[in-house]
């Protein structure tokens, strides 16, 4: 499974450079391999599970050391890059079965010092930080690293903002698929994370800068901000009707209003006189009046 003259034994008997060199060595090995990462969890999935079953004899015994490897490096991939279904028993398993005979103190190792990178704060996202991430010798690791990371502020976005978390998910998918599909060097897909983060991190500022709060900058998102016919309105206007969208709906909101047809009706009805007292493109209006109330349901649902 691993490249060939993987020697898997300096994990346990090998200077503690030797140790800590090992996980992401292999990890981005089989990152780089077309369908690397879920072929190997698979197979060590079903490693595992056969383990189990004969794991008191004496031919299971003589492995153990083995297995427990796979499983570690198994454990870091589901533990810090985007795999789906990761379970705490994945994770678990392997941190019993090996931590005790690769570790010599209690120190919790974690991805971030396999790779030399000084462990950031995911919703900061500094510029030091990723430029760490560029320079790291792992390519493919460092692509994990940062969708691992962006897909983390992505979640966060979403609670809050439908529009900013959409257009977010869209980027980094598009990219991730031209890496999968092999479309672009490794350097260029981390290159486009990167301006990816960054863009995250300056939307986190928008609000400020346009002298909004969390709820208002979302409707004002919501409006459609960068259709060139709702652009002409311009940044003074789209901030009242953001203001007062946040008003009008807050002081409409009842117990159960998501489900309550009347009530969204009546809302309907507000957005769109507040819509045309503004002046805002009549074509364009059904779709903000959708969009703003699914906004309305993400940030005051009962």
């Amino acid at each position: 499974m691993l490249y060939e003259g993987f020697d898997y034994q300096k994990f346990f008997t090998g200077k503690p450079t030797e140790r800590v060199s090992m996980i992401p060595a292999a990890l981005n090995h089989i990152l780089g391999l077309e369908e690397g990462k879920q072929g190997y969890i698979k197979a060590v999935s079903e490693l595992s599970k056969a383990f189990a079953l004969v794991s008191s004899t004496d031919e299971a015994i003589a492995i153990w050391d083995e297995v427990g490897f796979f499983q570690a490096i198994k454990a870091s991939m589901v533990k810090y890059t985007t795999v789906k279904g990761k379970t705490p028993e994945d994770i678990d398993a392997a941190v019993r079965q090996i931590v005790s005979k690769a570790i010599a103190s209690n120190q919790v190792i974690d991805i971030f010092t396999f790779t030399g990178l000084n462990q950031p704060n995911i919703s900061i996202l500094s510029d030091e930080f990723l430029e760490e991430v560029r320079g790291l010798p792992h390519k493919n690791l460092a692509v994990e690293t940062l969708q691992k990371l962006i897909n983390e502020e992505i979640k966060i976005t979403a609670r809050k903002n439908l529009i900013k978390s959409g257009s977010f998910r869209e980027m980094l998918e598009n990219t991730i698929k031209k890496y999968q599909n092999r479309a672009i060097e490794t350097a260029q897909v981390i290159h486009e994370l990167i301006l990816l983060a960054k863009a995250m991190k300056d939307a986190q500022k928008q609000g400020q800068d346009l002298g909004l709060t969390e709820d208002e900058i979302a409707f004002y998102d919501a409006l459609e901000v960068n259709d060139s016919a709702v652009m002409i309105l311009g940044d003074h206007t789209l901030k009242a009707i953001a203001r007062d969208l946040v008003k009008a709906i807050r002081a409409n909101l009842t117990i159960d209003w998501t489900v309550k047809e009347n009530v969204q009706a009546n809302l309907r009805v507000k957005i769109k006189r507040l819509l045309k007292k503004y002046g805002y493109p009549p074509d364009k209006q059904a779709k903000a009046i959708a969009t703003v109330l699914e906004q309305a349901e993400l940030l005051y649902q009962s």
